[in-house]
């Protein structure tokens, strides 16, 4: 396990009731794209890697698809297990996870490959884990930032808060977060047929949401904002309130311009 790795688990360890309330929404944007990049449909045997609360492995079984789903985490793990009861849910981490090769028709991972410390060798497992023919999705988070994930960072630098340093991947194990970045991930891990585009939405949510999600504990932000006095995080949360404003309707929910990256490939035969 790298040190990325073991930040990671350390950040998301208890994680769950927050990131239900204010991140899963968002990531829950692509999960039938990338499930319609798999290939999933009644009786595929499709496992969810990194399940969160579950939003994607739930619309799998809505599909009738014969559901697996897997977290490292195991709030998330329980919360899964409520959103999608007919799933068989387990705890487990890229890029060791407990299943026999060749075990699934599909594999997808939604938001997962942005959170782990080699991401080839994640491919390298969930290709394993894909039978011949089959199909894995994959979606992360573009940069630079798309305009809901910038606004965080820019509220940061208009006060003048203190950086602080967070561990990162090595060089040689990190890759371009673009389409082609992405692609490429996925062709060097020998799958064929790979396609990868762009989703664009506009993510609808409230300032107070989206600072709870920060503020709890959830993604890089969560970092910076514990570093900082509590005068300093009053001040970060008005910038983002003022910055924020010109996408606020008259409901008080801002509707704020995100993207996503979504790759495919399939398992040679």
């Amino acid at each position: 396990m790298t040190a990325f790795d073991s930040y990671e688990r350390a950040q998301w360890r208890g994680g769950a009731d927050t990131f239900a309330r204010t991140f899963a929404p968002l990531c829950a944007y692509p999960a039938d794209a990338l499930l319609d990049a798999a290939g999933v449909t009644a009786g595929s045997r499709t496992l969810d890697v990194g399940t969160g609360t579950g939003t994607v492995a739930a619309l799998a079984l809505a599909r009738g698809a014969v559901v697996t789903a897997v977290d490292a985490d195991s709030g998330m793990a329980a919360a899964a297990r409520s959103a999608a009861p007919g799933a068989a849910v387990r705890v487990g981490a890229l890029p060791a996870l407990p299943f026999a090769t060749g075990a699934f028709d599909a594999v997808v991972a939604n938001f997962v490959l942005n959170h782990v410390g080699v991401p080839a060798a994640a491919v390298a497992e969930l290709a394993r884990l894909t039978r011949p023919g089959g199909r894995i999705a994959v979606t992360i988070w573009p940069y630079p930032p798309p305009r809901l994930q910038s606004l965080l960072g820019e509220a940061v630098r208009a006060v003048g808060a203190a950086p602080v340093a967070l561990p990162r991947l090595a060089a040689e194990h990190d890759f371009a977060r673009t389409v082609a970045g992405l692609s490429g991930l996925l062709a060097a891990g020998g799958l064929t047929e790979v396609t990868g585009r762009q989703l664009d939405w506009r993510h609808r949510t409230t300032v107070a949401d989206w600072w709870a999600g920060a503020e709890g504990g959830i993604g890089a932000a969560s970092v910076l904002l514990a570093a900082q006095p509590a005068a300093t995080r009053d001040r970060i949360r008005a910038e983002l309130d003022r910055l924020a404003e010109p996408y606020r309707g008259t409901d008080g929910v801002c509707a704020i311009p995100t993207a996503a990256l979504l790759a495919t490939g399939t398992v040679p035969g």
